[in-house]
């Protein structure tokens, strides 16, 4: 009985440990410097349906249900998804938007598990006739969660897909010409 009382505490001292160290918090950003002026790009960050048109998870998905409440491009307004494993359920709200260089979204997933993040698309001005797009989210990480980080990395998980993304945006950008 000893033996097993020992252990135990072992394992809770090392589960309260590693919940110590653990990060707290994420961030993932990536940028992108595209040949357009900021006046072309801005629709395809602020307008939702817009975004998914270079959306890298709507390419993992192309039978992807999507609905759309609210005005498209004004606060208030949310994608809601639900495709397969690779893109689960969740919704994205937008939640500020300083015209013409930066929203902010919620991000809220719902399936496989749930969580919130708060996402970001800067826009800013380059040379005067191009424009450099910063795309990322943070949040925080909540136990257990928050103990598999320390194995895992948000960076690595979600960094492919940003780029991706941009790529994608810079690719329809470039068709559009």
């Amino acid at each position: 009985m000893y033996t097993v009382l020992t252990i135990l505490g072992v394992l809770v001292a090392l589960v309260v440990l590693l919940a110590l160290i653990a990060p707290k918090t994420y961030h993932v950003s990536r940028s992108i410097i595209l040949d357009h002026d900021p006046v072309k790009v801005w629709p395809y960050l602020k307008f939702l349906k817009k975004q998914q048109e270079w959306s890298p998870w709507a390419k993992k998905d192309p039978n992807m249900e999507l609905t759309f409440m609210g005005v498209d491009g004004e606060i208030g307004a949310i994608s809601h998804w639900n495709g397969n494993k690779d893109v689960g359920e969740g919704e994205q709200e937008i939640t500020k938007i300083k015209e013409g260089e930066r929203i902010e979204q919620d991000l809220r997933f719902f399936k496989p598990y749930k969580s919130q993040s708060d996402c970001y698309m800067n826009l800013d001005a380059v040379d005067g006739t191009k424009s450099k797009v910063t795309w990322g989210f943070s949040g925080k990480n909540k136990f257990p969660m928050s103990i598999m980080m320390l194995f895992m990395s948000m960076d690595k998980m979600v960094g492919k897909d940003f780029e991706q993304g941009l790529q994608n945006l810079k690719n329809n950008l470039n068709s559009d010409i």
